[in-house]
């Protein structure tokens, strides 16, 4: 039987001085708290009340008992109201994780921004070093992570924060000794900077999207920045976010191929961990980048 249970059954007899006084203020019957008793008698293998007809008293062994029980169970009360109180409060240590190219470019701003808006809660903020396995961040010991994929994995939760919008562009120089692109099957005569999580592109919507497998890689990186980089110096086209690239983009650096096709946004996907009770400082934090991307949208190309 459950130690806790016995020690509250017990000093609320030696509080109330009788086992029907202790089962009115327990809301149980005289015989099921007496029971309690004798089985912690039982465990802790001394007797700790003289039983008569009419009350009980403390032995000796059960006076000290008593006192020791009262105040372990005073500690756990106290520190179930700490835990709960810390759980309902924006405060503590927030664990984030998530890919390198994500936290680079929007997410890093947001999550700067919400750490200066919340000073009360540690952010401790990590790129890269990511699973396959979806609920892997828990078990590292991270409180949300982030992926830009469809996720349908029970043992997390997740909540879409944003849409991030991607361009298919190259440089005008480029452009000018290789030619634009007419049709997305072109894709394929011409150099390409790629991503190394990100090798085959879909161009379009709807019934007019495709995917296209690139075999002629011309520059590879993990990061969208350096592809970034390599496309304003002409080395190729590329698949680039388009928050990063807006600049490049508007000053003509860079220039949008197919725009008439487009290329489908990505959705911007927070995991946190399993259950209904989530802690406050994770839902402000996921609505406060919620609101942050919704405030900061990334101006139309022209």
């Amino acid at each position: 039987m459950d130690r806790l249970l016995l020690m509250h059954s017990f000093v609320t007899v030696a509080q109330a001085g009788s086992f029907n006084g202790a089962a009115k203020k327990l809301g149980s019957s005289g015989s099921l708290v007496s029971r309690h008793v004798a089985e912690l008698e039982r465990q802790v293998g001394v007797r700790l009340v003289n039983r008569t007809a009419r009350s009980v008293s403390l032995t000796e062994p059960g006076l000290r008992y008593a006192e020791f029980a009262a105040r372990i169970l005073e500690e756990i009360d106290a520190q179930d109201a700490a835990l709960a109180d810390s759980h309902d409060r924006a405060e503590g240590t927030l664990s984030i994780i998530c890919p390198k190219w994500i936290g680079s470019l929007d997410l890093g701003d947001a999550i700067a921004a919400f750490s200066a808006a919340h000073p009360k809660i540690q952010v401790r903020f990590e790129l890269g070093g990511m699973s396959d396995r979806t609920y892997d961040f828990l078990d590292s010991g991270f409180d949300v992570a982030f992926h830009t994929r469809d996720l349908r994995d029970s043992s997390v939760r997740l909540k879409k924060i944003s849409s991030l919008p991607f361009v298919l562009c190259g440089s005008a120089d480029y452009i000018e000794r290789q030619g634009g692109l007419a049709h997305p099957n072109d894709i394929a005569n011409h150099d390409c900077l790629v991503h190394v999580n990100d090798p085959v592109w879909r161009i379009g919507h709807g019934h007019a999207s495709a995917l296209h497998k690139i075999r002629n890689i011309a520059f590879s990186s993990n990061s969208y920045l350096a592809l970034q980089k390599a496309a304003v110096h002409g080395r190729g086209i590329a698949l680039l976010p388009q928050r990063p690239a807006y600049d490049d983009l508007v000053s003509g650096a860079l220039k949008v191929l197919l725009p008439e096709l487009a290329v489908p946004d990505r959705p911007l996907y927070a995991i946190y961990g399993p259950g209904q009770d989530t802690p406050r400082k994770i839902s402000v934090f996921l609505d406060f980048l919620s609101a942050w991307f919704s405030q900061n949208p990334i101006p139309a190309i022209r």
